[in-house]
């Protein structure tokens, strides 16, 4: 029997203006939890697109159990039982769970489907591997936690054993990432093998068994776990020591920049309200974190603040201007920057250009149009600014259309725009979703800067190390309501914890600064 279940031998990969996989070599054990290492644009997600077929490769060779084989397309791959679960989910919205499981390969009888069969599959492996899903529940109703579980069982429907993991958990709460720890621990523990891209060093340090690291392209290293740190891995991922502490002076706050009073929001799943009588301030020179796990009010919150959706109840004050009828466009001439949730929806128009794209919010400003023409060699220089202050990494630089790009650097992306628009009210939804420790430690400069500068930051977020690190206040919203504010410097994540799972909350219901 071979040594490795899949080989990549000098893989090599190129797209216009970039080589994304540069003679690439790794191997992968049975049963072994294989993570893949690297930046934002290293080429992690282009070297799995190769094995599962989404991509050809200009060089190199693909074995499996040590024969050569040939992966045209993800069908080829499924016949070779390679399985991916993408960054971005390949779901059907307006199909059931059930239907988007089994899509390609429904079991039939004759011209009729036989769905019975199917569906007590599914429920086979859902109880095996402990992904509880309703296989009747409607995929754009259902968590990104369910969506993911849903992913997953895909695969394990399709028989796969050998399983692709793009970045598994860049969209799920702390407790979700400890229930898809588990669940790969116990997909490897059966004989099945796993390749597992992250940016998340502790992540890799908790399940993995070896890792390989790619850095622009070319592969650094593969290392065991067991013999190595978190620091040597960052350092082998970006090239320099990476520093994992925010570094931040005690903040020295000015005036109340966003007077939230008595907000309530509807849910568009239930009849209740998603966000029910919220009141808080930001002032300036301060970030305020609302924690929370995913699902208890913060997307409807942050969605009626910067006016996605609108509240049933209550007052949003920017700056002393009352912005609770204002348009999206005049709250953001108001002062208001916007890193959103979701960067695919709500942050990037995906067929522009990388330099459309971070004009979006000041083409309409003087010096970027004269009597209603755009200035583009305006544009152009302004992108090429923020490209370069922000390192986003395209294959072709400001014309690069934003689709093509890897998540990290879209993110980047989005981030530099917002920022750069040197707003008075920061609202940073995840900011750093999606990006290596190397990005992550220059955004969390960029907002600390902003709060020295005066700027009020409102950050949202799921990291619970982000949520420890990086704000001066901390509000945990549960169900839609405020139930504790704390110091990030007096409280255990073990006490946060409890407060976010509604174990615990602080009398008064709203919260005041």
């Amino acid at each position: 029997m071979a040594d490795y279940v899949i080989e990549m031998l000098n893989i090599t990969k190129e797209f216009p203006g970039i080589k994304a996989n540069d003679d690439i070599t790794l191997q992968l054990k049975k049963g072994e939890i294989h993570a893949l290492l690297g930046e934002n644009g290293a080429g992690k997600s282009t070297l799995m697109s190769v094995l599962f077929g989404l991509y050809q490769p200009d060089g190199g060779a693909i074995k499996k159990d040590g024969v050569e084989v040939q992966i045209r397309n993800p069908n080829d791959a499924t016949t070779l039982h390679i399985g991916m679960v993408h960054q971005h989910f390949k779901l059907v919205e307006v199909f059931s769970v059930l239907d988007n499981i089994i899509l390609g390969v429904e079991p039939t009888n004759g011209p009729f489907l036989k769905k019975d069969e199917a569906r007590k599959k599914v429920l086979e492996l859902s109880e095996k591997y402990g992904l509880r899903v309703d296989p009747d529940a409607m995929v754009e109703d259902i968590t990104v936690g369910m969506q993911q579980r849903t992913e997953i069982l895909k695969m394990l429907y399709r028989d796969n054993d050998i399983l692709i993991f793009d970045e598994p958990t860049a969209v799920l709460t702390p407790q979700e990432i400890d229930e898809l720890m588990e669940i790969m621990r116990s997909l490897a523990a059966e004989g099945k093998s796993i390749l597992f891209i992250t940016h998340k060093l502790q992540e890799i340090m908790a399940v993995a068994d070896r890792c390989t690291v790619l850095r622009k392209g070319q592969c650094i290293g593969t290392v065991n776990i067991q013999d190595t740190t978190r620091e040597e891995l960052s350092r082998m991922m970006v090239g320099r020591d990476v520093q994992f502490a925010v570094d931040k002076v005690p903040a020295k706050t000015g005036d109340v920049v966003l007077d939230v009073q008595n907000v309530t929001v509807p849910s568009h799943l239930h009849k209740n309200n998603a966000v029910k009588n919220v009141s808080f301030q930001v002032h300036a020179g301060e970030i305020v974190c609302i924690a929370g796990i995913d699902g208890n009010g913060q997307t409807e919150f942050v969605g009626a603040l910067t006016g996605l959706e609108k509240q049933s109840a209550g007052t949003f004050t920017l700056c002393g201007k009352d912005i609770g009828r204002a348009t999206i466009r005049q709250r953001s001439k108001d002062g208001m920057s916007h890193i959103p949730e979701d960067r695919h929806k709500h942050g990037l128009v995906l067929d522009y250009t990388l330099e459309q794209n971070l004009a979006l919010q000041r083409y309409w400003q003087l010096g970027f149009q004269h009597n209603g023409f755009i200035r583009f060699e305006a544009v152009r220089t302004y992108a090429e600014k923020l490209i370069d202050q922000y390192d986003i990494r395209s294959g072709q630089g400001p014309v690069t259309v934003a689709r093509s790009m890897s998540g990290g650097n879209q993110q980047k992306a989005i981030v530099a725009r917002e920022i750069d628009k040197d707003p008075e009210l920061l609202v940073a939804v995840q900011p750093t979703r999606g990006l290596d420790v190397g990005a992550i430690e220059y955004i969390h400069k960029r907002i600390v800067a902003e709060r020295d500068a005066g700027k009020a930051v409102l950050l949202i977020s799921l990291e619970l190390e982000e949520v420890m690190s990086l704000p001066d206040r901390i509000l945990v919203m549960y169900e839609g309501e405020i139930v504790g504010e704390f110091d990030p410097g007096q409280v255990s994540v073990q006490e946060l914890g409890l407060y976010m799972a509604g174990a615990k909350r602080q009398e008064g219901g709203t919260v005041h600064a």
